[in-house]
C-alpha cells in the first residue's frame, strides 16, 4: 500500500470499513467512552471489560463515522484484546504524533500505515483517531476499578 499518494478511500481501507470485528456493545461493561468528532460528526463508542491482569478481555462498539473512521476501529478492535491500558493510551499518543506530523513512523500496531495517505489530510485525522481515543479512556476508566459502569462522552 503507498505513501501519502496513495487514494485517501482505497479497497483496502473499504474492506476494513465493512469488517468491524466485535460491532455489538458489552451488556454491563466495565467502562463505556464515546467519542466525537465535531469536523464531521463521526461517532465511535467503545465498551471494555479487562482481566485480572488489567488486560482487555472483551469489546464491543458502535461505530457510526466515515469510512476511515470505520477503518482505524476495525483496527483497533482487531488488535485490541490483550492490550493493557497502558499500551492503549502508548498506542493513541502516537498516532496522534504520526498524524500530526511530530513522528516519521505510524505507531507499532498492525497495519496502521494504511492511513499515510491520511496525513496530509488533517480534517480526517478525528475520525482516525477515534476508537483508539475511546478504546484508551475506557481501559484507563475500568483498570480504576470504577464500582459501576462508567460512562463518559468527549470531543476531539
Amino acid at each position: 500500500m503507498g505513501g501519502v499518494n496513495a487514494p485517501l478511500y482505497n479497497n483496502e481501507i473499504l474492506r476494513l470499513a465493512a469488517s468491524i470485528p466485535f460491532h455489538a456493545r458489552i451488556e454491563r461493561p466495565q467502562a463505556s467512552v464515546e467519542k466525537r468528532s465535531p469536523v464531521c460528526g463521526s461517532r465511535v463508542a467503545v465498551d471494555v471489560d479487562l482481566d485480572a491482569e488489567g488486560r482487555v478481555a472483551a469489546v464491543g462498539m458502535l461505530v457510526r463515522a466515515c469510512a476511515l473512521g470505520q477503518a482505524s476501529a476495525a483496527l483497533m478492535s482487531a488488535h485490541v484484546l490483550g492490550r493493557s491500558a497502558a499500551e492503549l493510551a502508548e498506542t493513541r499518543d502516537q498516532l496522534t504524533a504520526w498524524l500530526a506530523g511530530e513522528r516519521a513512523d505510524p505507531p507499532e500496531w498492525p497495519r496502521l500505515e494504511l492511513f499515510a495517505p491520511a496525513l496530509p489530510h488533517r480534517a480526517r485525522h478525528p475520525s482516525i483517531r477515534l476508537a483508539f481515543e475511546a478504546a484508551a479512556e475506557a481501559a484507563a476508566l475500568a483498570a480504576r476499578h470504577e464500582a459501576a459502569p462508567v460512562q463518559a462522552r468527549g470531543r476531539l
